[in-house]
């Protein structure tokens, strides 16, 4: 299993390189061309772009995350594996769940 869970975490590295990049260009966008909260939200409402790409994002920093998380546990916390995969599948799942919401939120999707 370690194998695999290594190969995911570097694929999901890699997934979330540019995601990282753009993320942050669209914040200096946003910060520099003085943008409302109000502004960002009517552009990103209803965007199915903005959307699909936050998923994503999402979706890889909940794979991403644990895995790190769980490595850092065993090795420095010397919890056993079982455990240290347990408490990390349960935060990647609170992780997933509130990103996914603000990407529903922000998306206006339940509006």
């Amino acid at each position: 299993m370690e194998p695999r869970l290594f190969a995911l975490q570097r694929l999901t590295a890699m997934i979330m390189a540019p995601f990282v990049l753009i993320h942050l260009a669209v914040i200096l966008y946003a910060v520099r061309g003085g943008l409302t909260v109000a502004s960002i939200l009517s552009r990103t409402q209803g965007s199915w772009g903005w959307i699909s790409f936050y998923s994503l994002f999402v979706v890889s920093v909940g794979i991403h995350v644990p895995i790190g998380l769980r490595n850092i546990l065993i090795e420095w916390g010397r919890i056993s594996r079982a455990f240290a995969s347990v408490i990390c599948l349960v935060f990647g799942l609170v992780l997933l769940t509130m990103g996914l919401r603000a990407v529903i939120a922000v998306g206006g999707l339940l509006s």
